[in-house]
């Protein structure tokens, strides 16, 4: 389930593909290194892929799930997110951005506690 060999750099034509911006490849390839990492391909292409950022025991969250735009509401968010049930071994916890909560909730994920943010500047 965990695909080991993503790299940064296909990684990052799909981030920039979601959320456009300037991102350092090494600290990516670090990023990656320390997250399961479940992949969707059409052909050669990352066209989605979900993280999780566990400890093995107490805590699983989704660090993030990206689909290419394209390639939304074509039930490859929902089978990521049901790969990544499947290859968690914790229960998984998660953020949702406003306006995405539905997507979960029909994933039968509820909402539990209030989650808050501070944000730093992304290293470069």
């Amino acid at each position: 389930m965990n695909d080991n060999s993503l790299t940064a750099e296909v990684f990052l034509l799909l981030v920039n593909g979601v959320w456009q911006g300037d991102y350092n490849e090494t600290l990516t390839h670090i990023a990656l290194q320390k997250t399961m990492n479940i992949t969707a391909w059409q052909n050669d292409r990352l066209v989605g892929c979900v993280r999780i950022l566990t400890d093995g025991y107490f805590f699983g969250t989704i660090s993030e799930i990206l689909v290419l735009p394209e390639f939304q509401k074509m039930r490859i968010g929902k089978q990521l997110m049901e790969l990544a049930w499947e290859a968690s071994p914790t229960s998984l916890f998660l953020g949702a951005q406003p306006g995405k909560e539905p997507f979960f909730e029909k994933l039968d994920y509820t909402k539990g506690i209030q989650s808050y943010q501070k944000k730093k500047e992304r290293r470069k």
